[in-house]
């Protein structure tokens, strides 16, 4: 082999984010000093984003089998089999630096991304949710990233068309330097429509589609991810904004309409985005999934920009492309598919046999039969980054943060302020989006624990079955104990699900981590995956895929533990709408579920008494499994799964805030108080157990029956009626009080009245 162009200099690899280890191991495995291309293309697939080099050795611990799961952790999305010849698609991500950066282009390109995940399976997007992490509002740098983020997720999602149905928003201290933005989609798919990110036969095409390739994407996620923040300042956004991808909806629209005509027309025989790397990415992981060579002409690449490099053009990470593999016979009518959805198209590469010795290699040259910029072992860049397992330990302070428990505090002298100061209802967030795309959202934002859809979309015909969603996670609780804090978020999760009348069916999960170089954050980060799978494996469902989000830290502190899970769920026969958040007049209060009066990870003691520490309360799976199988059987009753209906009239999880926010939601969605009694302190009140569920009912000896016979605890909290939510001894506010605080606080920041 000639000598390759090489121009970097001895510490070049360091600026792109590689240690000198990985460099040479890079030359070990080629036997040589890598190119400049080839360096650059190591430095974006050898990242945390991409690599997962500090996680990997974790993620294997989880449950990712099941006898729904068609695809599982590996591809672009997870797919499950949600009978009749349907399968849905589910991916979440997360785009948090760049969203620090640059908080609406960020957002915007995070959905953009997330939605290219679904349709490059061969699924119809038709669901978005947002769970948000970010700094107090009072803060001014927060509350500008808020409003920043909040108008690129909804510019984005409304235009492209594809709704936000549901999310999350955290606002805490420890976001303020290191905001996280995690994204959700769920596409829906013929189960036989299923195409993989996989370049399989010898002669076949790459075929670009979509935009032209700029800087404006250049190192973005991967490069991002690969260095800790220092405190941002408006020299470094300007420095930083370029690395950051510009999105373009309408671009987006019409590629995935382009692609999934494609599909349907069988023209293609495997397709793969272009997301965090590029083109390296994209033509390194296609060529390695299907086993063989692939030559790629970069001089064929269609560019927006003068002048840009070889190196710029397979690291871009430009939004609104695809890479298509085809024949040459169908090449004609993919161009004339494309064409007539406005969409560009060029071919850039060709699949060819692996060497003599069993390699498949990517090759990289600069015009056909041009100057040879690269040549790796596709796998070297797809699979085989250095696996890391760094040191872990638990922080030296572990027992003392333990026995600090915040029940030593001095108990409210007013409950009723305190819950007026704890209510937060987040319409101002979700009325910018448009969650009615499609027009099969049954239950969307604000209205219940999850969003349910119909199981339908444009090409598939609704068969009755319906769709639930839930985006979930918990800080506060995962600081305290990140093992027990991930179990129990994704039992509420399960809950959340169970709360429409949905089994859950499959998980993914957003693992938002600090600095992995800190062995504290890598135990939380063990004790997280260890916790998930306890939980999933308890409660039957599969981990079908998932990201990591390392290195969120500023000025040396890393953000709490934040694992993000995602649930779906499956009702088998939805016929009428399901009870919500909520009861009605003269209805009885039932809690089913046992209290622990802990109050460690609450959000009484974290945000109004400042109080981070403590213990969290026990959490027994197989009760909680009791508990949401339940909910699910009484509320599927109401939708109409089974007869009879009437025994439920609302219903609500008891989670963030304890029973006291869960009391006033229900207060507030009606209009109506209800009298309280049997809570007999403010550690019942705000404490945030586990497996507790609020239901309204007209007949509560009949449902105390049912839970009883479940092996479910279940007793008598009050009846509904009036204009007050009394406590006996502990509160009575006034239900406009609380609706007018509960919408005090993010309404100013979206100029809502």
């Amino acid at each position: 082999m000639s000598k390759l162009p090489r121009n970097y200099g001895p510490t070049t690899h360091r600026a792109l984010g590689l240690t000198d280890g990985e460099r040479d191991e890079i030359v070990r495995m080629l036997g040589r000093d890598p190119s400049d291309v080839e360096l650059a293309m190591y430095s974006v697939m050898w990242s945390e984003h991409c690599s997962y080099k500090s996680s990997r050795v974790h993620l294997g611990r989880l449950p990712t089998t099941g006898e729904r799961v068609i695809v599982g952790p590996g591809e672009n999305a997870g797919v499950v089999d949600v009978g009749d010849g349907i399968a849905v698609a589910v991916r979440i991500e997360s785009h948090n630096h760049p969203s620090a950066i640059e908080p609406y282009q960020g957002a915007a390109t995070g959905v953009g991304g997330i939605i290219r995940d679904i349709f490059t399976m061969g699924a119809r997007p038709i669901a978005l949710m947002d769970p948000l992490f970010i700094g107090p509002i009072t803060d001014p740098r927060s509350r500008y990233i808020l409003d920043g983020v909040v108008r690129g997720i909804s510019g984005y999602g409304n235009s492209v068309g594809v709704p936000t149905v549901g999310g999350q928003t955290t606002l805490d201290p420890t976001y303020t330097g290191n905001p996280l933005v995690n994204v959700f989609c769920m596409g829906i798919m013929r189960a036989d429509h299923l195409v993989l990110g996989r370049a399989t036969g010898v002669g076949n095409l790459a075929v670009l589609l979509g935009s032209r390739t700029g800087r404006d994407g250049i190192g973005g996620v991967s490069v991002l991810a690969s260095a800790a923040f220092g405190s941002p300042g408006a020299g470094d956004d300007a420095a930083k904004r370029p690395s950051v991808q510009v999105g373009d909806p309408y671009e987006e629209k019409r590629l995935i309409e382009a692609c999934l005509q494609l599909l349907d027309e069988q023209l293609v025989v495997g397709i793969q985005d272009l997301g965090g790397a590029g083109l390296a990415c994209a033509t390194s992981e296609t060529a390695a999934r299907g086993g063989l060579s692939m030559d790629v002409d970069v001089g064929a690449v269609l560019r927006r920009e003068p002048g840009m490099s070889a190196v710029e053009v397979m690291t871009s990470e430009s939004q609104e492309r695809m890479l298509a593999i085809v024949t040459p016979d169908n090449l004609a009518r993919v161009v004339e598919v494309c064409r007539r959805w406005e969409v560009e198209s060029s071919v850039v590469g060709e699949v060819r046999p692996c060497d003599p010795d069993g390699v498949g290699r990517l090759r990289i040259r600069d015009g056909r039969g041009g100057e040879l910029l690269a040549e790796v072992p596709a796998a070297s860049l797809a699979d085989e980054a250095p696996r890391y397992r760094r040191p872990l330990a638990p922080p030296a302070d572990l027992a003392r943060r333990r026995a600090d428990d915040p029940r030593s505090l001095d108990p409210p002298a007013d409950c009723g302020a305190d819950l007026l100061e704890l209510v937060v209802d987040a319409a101002a967030i979700y009325r910018q989006y448009d969650h009615q795309l499609f027009l099969n959202t049954v239950l969307g934002p604000g209205v219940a624990d999850a969003a349910l859809l119909e199981c339908a979309a444009p090409g598939i015909a609704w068969t009755g079955k319906a769709l639930a969603l839930s985006a979930d996670a918990n800080p506060g609780w995962c600081r305290l104990d990140p093992r027990v804090g991930t179990a129990a978020t994704v039992a509420e999760s399960v809950l959340n699900v169970a709360c429409t009348g949905a089994r859950p069916i499959a998980l993914v999960n957003c693992l938002n981590f600090g600095n992995p170089e800190n062995p504290e954050v890598m135990w939380q980060l063990s004790e997280a995956v260890d916790g998930m799978s306890e939980a999933c494996a308890a409660l039957d469902v599969p981990v079908v895929g998932g990201n990591v989000s390392l290195y969120n830290a500023s000025e040396g502190l890393d953000i709490d533990p934040t694992p993000v899970v995602a649930v779906v769920g499956l009702l088998g026969a939805l016929r009428g709408r399901p009870p919500v958040i909520g009861w009605q007049e003269g209805n009885a209060v039932v809690l089913l579920g046992q209290t622990h009066p802990g109050l460690g990870g609450s959000r009484w003691a974290r945000q109004l008494r400042g109080h981070r520490d403590g213990e969290l309360w026990p959490l027994d799976l197989a009760a909680h499994a009791r508990v949401a199988g339940l909910v699910a059987g009484l509320v599927a009753a109401e939708a109409g799964e089974v007869e009879p209906p009437g025994l439920v009239t609302g219903v609500h999880d008891v989670s963030d805030g304890g029973l006291a926010v869960a009391l006033a939601e229900c207060a507030v969605a009606s209009g109506l108080g209800c009298a309280v009694a049997g809570v007999a302190t403010h550690a019942e009140l705000f404490s945030e157990s586990a497996s507790r569920v609020l239901l309204a009912t007209p007949d509560p000896d009949r449902l105390c029956e049912r839970a009883r016979a479940a092996g479910v605890p279940a007793v008598r909290l009050g009846v509904v009626g009036g204009t007050r939510l009394a406590v006996d001894g502990l509160l009575d506010v006034d239900v406009d009080e609380l609706h007018a605080a509960s919408r005090g606080r993010l309404d100013p920041v979206f100029g809502a009245s």
